[in-house]
C-alpha cells in the first residue's frame, strides 16, 4: 500500500514542461570535504579554524625575513620566526662569541609553541575527522597515513610529542592525535615545552659545532637569497591552490 500513495503535495509538471531535478549543488560531481564538527558551526570551531589558518598565513607572511634579518638581528629573527635555519644560525653565532648558548636554546621556544595547543583542541574537540580536514582529503593515502599516526600514538605515548619534531610525521598531526587520544591541556604544554626545548636545542648545538662556516653561509644566503625566497613564496602558494583543486576533484576526473 505505500508504494501506491500520492504525494499530492508535489504536482507533477504540467504537459510541455521538463522535469526539474532536485534542488542541489550545482556540480553533483564535485565533492566537497567534510567539515570535521557536528551541525552549525560554533564559536570554538571557528576559533580553532581561524588560529589554524593564522598558523599558516603568519609562517608564509614571515617567510622573507630570514634574508633581511639573519646577518643584521638574528635574536629577533628567532625570536618572530624560529626556523630551523634561524636557530642553527643563533647557535653559530654563539659559537663565534656573537650571543650566547642559551640565548640561541631559548629565544624562540615562545613562537615555536605559540599555535600547537590550537592543534590540540581541535583533535580533542573533532576527534579522528580533524585528520581528515587537515590532511586535505579523503581517500586510501589519507587512510594509511592517519593509521599510522594512530601506531605511533600506541607505541610512544605522551612521548610522541616530546619528539613530534623527530618522527616521520607532521607535527601538528601529533598533537591533534594526543588531544583525541584524550591527553589532557597542562600535560600537553609540559611535553610540548619539553619536546620543543629538544628540537632547538639540537638545532643550536648544531648551529654551535659549525661555527663560523655556518655563519658565513647565513651571511651569503642574506646577501643573495631575496630574490628566491620570494620564489619559494609563490611555489608555496601555487602549490597550496593545486592541493585544493585536486581535493576538491572529482572522484572519476583524472
Amino acid at each position: 500500500m505505500d508504494a501506491d500513495i500520492i504525494h499530492r503535495d508535489d504536482p507533477a509538471p504540467a504537459d510541455g514542461e521538463p522535469d526539474l531535478p532536485p534542488e542541489g549543488p550545482a556540480d553533483p560531481g564535485r565533492r566537497a570535504l567534510p567539515v570535521p564538527w557536528d551541525g552549525p558551526i560554533q564559536r570554538a570551531d571557528r576559533i580553532i579554524v581561524g588560529g589554524i589558518a593564522l598558523a599558516g598565513l603568519y609562517s608564509i607572511v614571515l617567510l622573507p625575513l630570514f634574508p633581511v634579518l639573519s646577518s643584521s638581528h638574528p635574536a629577533l629573527l628567532e625570536l618572530v620566526r624560529p626556523s630551523p635555519a634561524s636557530i642553527v644560525n643563533m647557535g653559530a653565532r654563539a659559537g663565534v662569541g656573537q650571543t650566547t648558548f642559551l640565548l640561541a636554546l631559548f629565544l624562540g621556544v615562545p613562537s615555536l609553541m605559540m599555535f600547537d595547543w590550537l592543534f590540540w583542541w581541535a583533535g580533542k574537540r573533532w576527534g579522528d575527522r580533524v585528520f581528515i580536514w587537515l590532511l586535505g582529503s579523503e581517500g586510501e593515502r589519507s587512510t594509511r597515513r592517519l593509521a599510522r599516526l594512530h601506531r605511533l600514538e600506541r607505541r610512544f605515548g605522551p612521548w610522541a610529542v616530546v619528539f613530534a619534531y623527530i618522527l616521520p610525521v607532521p607535527s601538528t598531526l601529533i598533537y591533534a592525535a594526543v588531544g583525541d587520544g584524550g591527553m589532557g591541556l597542562r600535560a600537553f604544554l609540559v611535553l610540548d615545552l619539553l619536546g620543543t626545548l629538544l628540537w632547538a636545542g639540537l638545532l643550536a648545538t648544531l648551529g654551535y659545532q659549525l661555527g663560523q662556516s655556518a655563519v658565513d653561509v647565513t651571511d651569503a644566503i642574506a646577501h643573495y637569497s631575496i630574490f628566491a625566497t620570494l620564489g619559494i613564496i609563490v611555489a608555496l602558494i601555487a602549490a597550496q591552490t593545486i592541493r585544493a583543486r585536486t581535493a576538491h576533484r572529482p572522484a572519476g576526473e583524472q
